[in-house]
């Protein structure tokens, strides 16, 4: 719906959910049309947010050991909550097993809802009276929010809210969603910054000195 909202037909609605298998990455697509964004920076900021998943690769491509020949359909499944149940699993067989039945479940699943909420969106008219443009960000931070535990993933979190929200009046509609992906590498280098200061200043009062001379 929220898709059929932001102004993309049935087919379009259909083919982003077959052929870009990611909640996250679909969600800041349409949500940067609906707020009048240009498709390539919705474009980008879809594809920020699924980068994370090429990590995800790195690791299920050594647990899963799959041909070559398949690898690039298995690539698609790759998200989320394949890599989580792959991930707890103990044996290689268990670990092909689930991810396959949860990519396959979640692959249909999400395609049929798609289709029967793009049939409804356009069955109750006008999507955006009912407010589900706000459905899309409302399901990411749902998602977001439990995995934010430790104080980086939380000032990380709450210096891309400072950066896209300052920057909306500013900028084009999708481009502060690219520049609040800046808060990632910022944060962790002011951490970096703050860890290597710590030993240092410490080494520092540690040296000797003479009696009288100014510490």
């Amino acid at each position: 719906m929220t898709s059929a909202g932001s102004g993309l037909t049935l087919l379009q609605t259909c083919a982003l959910s077959l052929l870009v298998f990611t909640g996250a990455s679909q969600f800041a697509l349409v949500g940067a049309l609906a707020a009048g964004g240009s498709p390539f920076t919705a474009a980008a900021g879809a594809f920020f947010l699924g980068v994370r998943n090429a990590f995800y690769g790195l690791r299920l491509s050594q647990l899963l050991a799959l041909p070559r020949a398949v690898r690039p359909l298995a690539a698609q499944w790759v998200i989320d909550e394949t890599t989580a149940v792959a991930l707890a699993q103990p044996t290689r067989r268990s670990v092909r097993i689930g991810f396959t039945v949860t990519g396959l479940t979640l692959y249909v699943l999400w395609n049929l809802t798609t289709l029967l909420g793009a049939v409804g969106a356009r069955a109750i008219g006008d999507t955006g009276a009912w407010g589900l443009d706000a459905a899309g960000p409302a399901v990411f931070l749902a998602l977001l929010a439990p995995m934010l535990k430790t104080t980086t993933e939380r000032a990380v979190a709450g210096a891309a809210v400072v950066l896209g929200l300052g920057l909306l009046p500013v900028l084009p509609a999708g481009v502060p969603v690219l520049v609040a992906a800046l808060a990632a590498p910022a944060v962790l280098w002011a951490e970096g910054r703050r860890r290597g200061a710590g030993p240092v200043a410490r080494a520092a009062d540690d040296v000797p000195y003479e009696q009288g001379e100014d510490r």
